[in-house]
């Protein structure tokens, strides 16, 4: 081949692409995509910002009775799903807060109550202890049961799971918090 030949093929492949290139700009001159008012595929552990005044819809599940479920959680697999936890919280008595609170005797304990750590106002207005009502829905959805909250994590969604976390962090204390009488109808 001459050198008349390969410059033919080189205008080709650039004649080509700047074809290309020009149907391109002129298809989105012309088409404009429209945007859609909510994503087309959900991707779980994500969350959409709440439209403006309206509050969180609060998640439409019963509560376990918890005499019952957490003595028969499974605390092994609890401890393997607090794994997930420790990059931002503890859970050795004494050990100090890191992004989140120490979580060392957090079962009954008040809310916002670790005196080394900054809580977001959502979570120090909720006042009171941590019952294990209370964990089983923050664990649901943390930015539901305390709208604001700073952990910035998109929850636990099957039972099983909460419930095993719950019971782990039960025995992460001097004294594992009671339960609650059998059938006890739970605190609103």
């Amino acid at each position: 081949m001459d050198s008349h030949q390969w410059n033919k093929i080189i205008g080709s492949v650039l004649g080509t692409i700047l074809f290309v290139l020009v149907v391109r700009a002129v298809g989105e001159a012309i088409f404009f995509p429209e945007e859609l008012e909510e994503p087309a595929i959900k991707i779980a552990g994500t969350e959409t910002a709440p439209a403006e005044g309206a509050a969180p819809a609060a998640p439409a599940e019963s509560l376990p009775d918890f005499a019952a479920a957490i003595p028969a959680a499974d605390t092994m697999q609890g401890g393997m799903i607090a794994e997930r936890c420790m990059v931002c919280h503890g859970w050795d008595k004494g050990g100090p807060a890191m992004i989140g609170p120490n979580l060392y005797g957090v079962v009954g304990r008040a809310k916002a109550a670790a005196t080394d750590f900054d809580y977001s106002p959502a979570l120090r207005e909720k006042g009171g202890n941590w019952t294990y009502e209370d964990l089983y829905t923050f664990l649901l959805q943390p930015g539901v049961y305390a709208p604001g909250t700073k952990m910035a994590f998109a929850g636990i969604p099957r039972t099983q799971d909460r419930l095993n976390l719950i019971a782990f962090l039960r025995m992460q204390a001097d004294m594992p918090a009671e339960l609650p009488a059998a059938g006890a109808a739970p605190a609103p």
